[in-house]
């Protein structure tokens, strides 16, 4: 089971990202206060659990957490500031629409940017570390996807409800054969047809 704590007397709010990687869509973040007596054994990294157990999951930390809060960037603002910028960006208004306001942060990664006031520790790999770290990414991911499927209603060519818009063969290839759709990140690299051509 994953630490349910960092600073026992600390009121703790995990934060996590999902998308960060991705050619097209928003990068969403999550942020999580879960009562320090929390215990669960199924809660880990999303990239550990499938999409049943992340959808379990979900609905028990939102119903058992002290409080959440889930928010995301835009291709635009992602394309502005940068993808590192863009996912500070969508934790620190994740952590802003919190109810309760944290005395400590517990970041997945190893740099963040100061959230006002709030201290804050860098955890590499935090979300297999830290129980509230894990269910802010579970938060993060299920929410994403939930929000890729529907842009894949508009746009299937990409068949962006199973890569959600990770750089995968197929992803690859629709972008070679149909170009890039208005939800494609402009910063990013997206022609890659000499790649696949080889």
């Amino acid at each position: 089971m994953l630490k349910r704590y960092f600073d026992k007397t600390l009121i703790e709010a995990g934060c996590d990202e999902a998308g960060r990687g991705c050619l097209a869509g928003p990068v969403f973040a999550a942020a999580v206060i879960l009562p320090k007596q929390f215990k669960n054994a199924d809660i880990n990294d999303s990239k550990k659990l499938n999409g049943k157990q992340r959808k379990e999951l979900r609905t028990l930390i939102e119903e058992k957490a002290v409080a959440w809060a889930v928010a995301h960037v835009c291709v635009e603002e992602i394309d502005k500031i940068n993808i590192l910028n863009a996912s500070f960006l969508a934790m620190h208004r994740a952590i802003d629409q919190l109810k309760v306001t944290p005395q400590s942060l517990l970041i997945d990664g190893n740099r963040f940017k100061q959230h006002n006031t709030i201290p804050h520790t860098c955890i590499i790999e935090g979300d297999g570390k830290y129980m509230s770290i894990a269910a802010a990414s579970i938060l993060a991911k299920t929410y994403r996807d939930e929000y890729m499927n529907q842009l894949h209603e508009q746009f299937p060519l990409y068949d962006w409800s199973n890569n959600k818009a990770y750089g995968t063969p197929a992803h690859l290839e629709a972008i070679r054969k149909y170009g890039i759709t208005i939800h494609h990140r402009k910063s990013f690299r997206l022609d890659y047809s000499e790649d696949i051509d080889k």
